[in-house]
């Protein structure tokens, strides 16, 4: 767990550090940039296309893990636009509340507990 860890930290900063280096050259324009090339029906679409799958998917499971509680709901959103800097620090605190517990990490503390 701890070098899972390490790896969120780690990811966390380079991608900060990576998305302000984008911001400061190219805007706030996400959105446009992002379903421009959905549109497009090009490989950067296609990336994109399976990147929104994913950020669906971590959504779903956050409000699931939560089950589908207000916390959940609102946690989930923030999952969708936020991405994987939203999850590094989501899996970051929640593997320290896990101690070590993956069936706890993955289910959520009242699942593993049932």
């Amino acid at each position: 767990m701890l070098l899972f860890r390490i790896f969120l930290i780690a990811f966390l900063i380079f991608l900060s550090v990576y998305t302000g280096v984008v911001i400061a050259n190219h805007g706030w324009n996400l959105f446009a940039v992002f379903f421009g090339d959905l549109l497009a029906m090009t490989w950067p679409g296609q990336f994109n296309a399976d990147f929104l799958g994913f950020l669906m998917l971590s959504a779903i499971w956050t409000a699931w893990r939560h089950q589908y509680s207000a916390l959940g709901l609102a946690l989930s959103v923030a999952a969708f636009f936020g991405g994987m800097i939203f999850l590094t620090i989501y899996l970051t605190i929640e593997t320290g509340r896990a101690r070590g517990d993956v069936r706890e990490l993955l289910l959520g503390r009242a699942r593993a507990r049932s």
